[in-house]
């Protein structure tokens, strides 16, 4: 059995792989052979932190790793009460049914601020999550103790992994018209521009209506944006020929982007059509959805728009997570003179015969 949290890629990797879907046990799986082993090491190498700790363990309880293990009713339902969007609660109901099934042979209430804690080192050391996965997982756990129950309130202390400093991926502007070039569906086209014009995070995108874009204000409508606000963002003049074009041919009916039935477009559908543009468009760097927000944002500092307005129109509440933009700029590194070309210049020094002089 394979199991991982939801991931298109890794779900891709494990279709090529041959992995079937167990809807039951909510994994994939496949035949348990030594070359299958060896398989799942070369189509997930780079790509997952592979624990074969259950392969290897003959001394784990069968019966508890085994057990089918739900989560408190009460959990999922003040997550939708508290109004947290759909992935939030997906992440969170997946994270904390992970917990409890580590501790399957205990009841959530049986489990201890130390139990809290190895689970945590169990995580760093033996997974290897990234930090911002087991910053999730602690919010997933402290959720249940801390807002469902309430009025058992626990104290305890989580220490909080410090969050390491990560640079935005970003795609140049030559990048950004070769992938449009090799994207050929009008529908897809309209996405990746859409995304890459307005900055706006996938699940953004996929909640618009059609009422929410003004083609006279020239305005996106970003209703119930992250942290449940709302904001405006910028509707690209050239992007409005393509989408003109896309509601006549598409004439979507309530969602301006929709999928068979006329339910929403998928997050998983985007990532994989894009996936796909770039391969055909020789970009070898990983690419996402939001990969073409941090290329927006990254862009339009280089072009010399104010930090603020930058920050608005992405939706940060706070210019600090703006400000990353300023370290990806390459054109404002590129204004930068190094001090010691202003030395050199200054004494009419010879670049070519430095040791000389």
């Amino acid at each position: 059995m394979l199991h991982f949290n939801y991931d298109p890629e890794l779900i891709r990797q494990a279709k090529a792989m041959g992995c079937r879907w167990s809807a039951t046990n909510k994994a994939w799986y496949i035949d348990d052979t030594k070359e299958n082993l060896k398989r799942i090491f070369n189509f997930f190498k780079d790509k997952a932190y592979i624990d074969i700790t259950a392969l290897k363990n003959t001394n784990v309880n069968t019966a508890n790793k085994l057990k089918k293990i739900e989560i408190p009713p009460e959990y999922k339902a003040l997550l939708v009460r508290k109004r947290y969007s759909e992935n939030t609660i997906k992440t969170y109901c997946s994270l904390f049914k992970n917990f409890l099934q580590f501790y399957a042979d205990k009841s959530p209430d049986e489990i201890t601020e130390d139990d809290i804690r190895k689970y945590q080192d169990y995580l760093v050391s033996k997974r290897k999550v990234s930090v911002s996965t087991q910053n999730q997982a602690i919010n997933a756990i402290k959720f249940y103790y801390e807002k469902v129950k309430g009025g058992e309130r626990k104290t305890y202390y989580i220490e909080r992994p410090r969050k390491g400093k990560q640079l935005p991926k970003i795609l140049s502007e030559q990048q950004v018209i070769s992938i449009l070039r090799h994207t050929h569906n009008l529908k897809h086209k309209t996405i990746i521009a859409m995304l890459y014009s307005s900055g706006l995070r996938v699940g953004e995108l996929l909640n618009l209506r059609i009422p929410d874009v003004s083609f006279e204000k020239n305005i996106i409508f970003v209703r119930g944006g992250k942290g449940k606000k709302d904001r405006i963002t910028i509707l690209s003049e050239k992007l409005k020929i393509v989408l003109k074009k896309y509601l006549a041919i598409y004439k979507p009916n309530y969602w301006l982007f929709e999928g068979p039935n006329r339910k929403r477009y998928s997050r998983s559908s985007v990532n994989q059509f894009i996936k796909k543009s770039c391969k055909a468009a020789g970009i070898r760097q990983n690419v996402s959805s939001h990969t073409f927000r941090h290329s927006f944002a990254t862009h339009l500092l280089e072009k010399g728009v104010d930090l603020r307005y930058i920050q608005t129109l992405l939706g940060h509440s706070s210019s600090k997570t703006t400000e990353i933009y300023t370290y990806v700029s390459k054109k404002s590194l590129a204004n930068i003179k190094s001090p010691l070309d202003e030395i050199l210049e200054s004494n009419n020094v010879d670049d070519n015969n430095l040791e000389n002089k």
